[in-house]
């Protein structure tokens, strides 16, 4: 059912930044009417509704939203929903992955134990849902421990995913164990007769020693609006490896906001691919932190959008420790009316030093129409390190298409194929 709240004597927001306040603190109402009560998550929760209240909602004033218009949220009364929706087998067809030794289905941010496998897991390793493992006890110290506690927990969005979610998916690598096959995360969004919010999140915890690949997927909402803030902490501690793909394909009604903060131990790994395809608006906050020295991180991103699709991607990554290594290369396809950005920043500090790291955005305009805002950063303080970046916009060469086309082949042909 969804969440309606009243206000018998509400005031009525005159200004601009009135309204944008008021907008948020309905939104924080919707959630937190739809959570159930984890006495573990009580503090956390807490300190996160706190952060939300030290906030308004993003506006073109503000520096990291410039480019990224919400106004169109404003007008749309998300509200949440507190029961579980059934979902038939089938929904899952477009997103089947048979190499997938566990697959967690989470459905508008809630577990869904029938479309869900974990039966072939090796001993040690734990997948499942958050809420099930507390009411057990199983991990729960490390989990609690863990949650809502990586750096970049302050922006306003991660913090109402933090005071709102009613689930999360777990995945649980002991220390010293190899998983050779994927794990699968599925967000499925469920279409409703109301718009409505969904705070998906996940924990991924890769003990000393581990190596896992995790496979998140978004999906679903076809053209409803819908509203899905997600949020994934990774931690991969001491050599450890994660390789992490992140594939968000929803529906054309769908605001998309996420986060995916990763925190890296002594001689880590970390390698993420993430893919936007879907939404109406998307916006993915990537954020790397290098705990250790000798860490090793990249970032691999591609966007594909069209029509009036707009994506951002802002990113960070902070190497806080010497001898660490990060290569990072975006990519993005625009056509017709769509709007890509991409605004990524690599922080070296002082301490920082004999670091390697390279950021490159490369874009591809197939429209006269489309439009790129690409804004790479090297923010170092330390003197002895190596490090570079760039961006280019482009479109396809006329030549090489001409090249293509005098050998056989068709004109779309040979466009998709240099795209």
């Amino acid at each position: 059912m969804a969440i309606q709240v009243s206000h018998s004597e509400a005031v009525v927001p005159t200004t601009k930044r009135e309204q944008r306040q008021a907008y948020l603190q309905s939104l924080l109402t919707q959630v937190q009417a739809s959570v159930p009560d984890a006495p573990a998550l009580r503090a956390l929760r807490a300190k996160a509704e706190a952060i939300v209240n030290e906030h308004t909602f993003p506006s073109n004033r503000d520096e990291d939203w410039r480019f990224t218009d919400l106004s169109p949220m404003l007008s749309m009364p998300f509200t949440a929903i507190a029961d579980a929706v059934d979902i038939d087998a089938n929904a899952l067809a477009a997103v089947q992955m048979p190499e997938a030794i566990a697959r967690i289905v989470l459905v508008n941010g809630r577990y869904n134990a029938a479309l869900s496998d974990v039966a072939q897991l090796p001993p040690g390793v734990v997948i499942g849902n958050l809420a099930r493992l507390l009411a057990k006890g199983e991990l729960a110290d490390t989990l609690t421990a863990r949650l809502g506690t990586v750096k970049g927990d302050h922006d306003v969005f991660t913090a109402l995913n933090t005071t709102g979610f009613q689930d999360a998916a777990v995945v649980y690598v002991p220390r010293h164990q190899v998983i050779e096959q994927p794990i699968q995360i599925v967000y499925l969004s469920a279409l409703q007769d109301a718009a409505i919010i969904t705070n998906s999140r996940c924990l991924v915890i890769a003990e000393s020693g581990s190596a896992v690949t995790v496979v998140e997927d978004f999906f679903g909402a076809e053209k409803s609006d819908h509203f899905n803030n997600s949020v994934t902490e990774v931690w991969a501690d001491d050599n450890a490896q994660v390789t992490h793909v992140r594939l968000q394909r929803e529906g054309a009604g769908t605001f998309h906001i996420g986060k995916t903060a990763i925190t890296q131990g002594r001689d880590s790994r970390y390698i993420i691919v993430p893919v936007t395809l879907g939404a109406r608006v998307s916006r993915h906050n990537l954020e790397v932190y290098q705990a250790g020295p000798q860490t090793d991180t990249n970032l691999y991103g591609l966007t594909a959008i069209a029509q009036s699709q707009l994506a951002d991607t802002h990113s960070l990554i902070a190497m806080n420790h010497p001898h660490g290594t990060a290569e990072q290369l975006h990519k993005a396809i625009v056509d017709d009316l769509a709007h890509a950005v991409f605004n990524g920043r690599v922080w070296v500090p002082r301490n920082a030093q004999l670091t390697n790291a390279s950021q490159l955005n490369r874009n591809l305009l197939l429209s006269g129409r489309a439009r790129v805002d690409t804004k790479p950063e090297l923010d170092i303080v330390a003197d002895n390190v190596k490090c570079a970046h760039g961006a280019t916009v482009s479109q396809l060469d006329a030549n090489e298409l001409f090249y293509l086309q005098s050998r056989g082949i068709g004109a779309e042909a040979a466009q998709r194929l240099l795209i």
